[in-house]
């Protein structure tokens, strides 16, 4: 039970300084603390996107890599 009040406070205690970080980010820039949050959503979806392309990508080539270098032990493997 001890275990589950420390966790509840430490969610707290992020959860009422995180908020805080957007409206003062906000505050500094002269722009509303909800496009701020909206931003932070989009750009951590956009990452995430980015990488996912980047492996499939990779992945692509080193199988077209593949496809074209075939190692052929002798000349009549053709």
């Amino acid at each position: 039970m001890k275990n589950f009040e420390m966790i509840q406070n430490l969610l707290h205690f992020f959860e009422r300084h995180g908020f805080f970080v957007a409206s003062r980010l906000a505050d500094r820039l002269g722009m509303r603390a909800t496009n701020v949050r909206l931003f932070f959503i989009y750009i951590s979806f956009i990452t995430v996107g980015l990488g996912f392309g980047l492996y499939l990508t990779l992945a692509f080539l080193l199988k077209l890599k593949d496809m074209i270098r075939t190692k052929r032990s002798s000349v009549f493997d053709l």
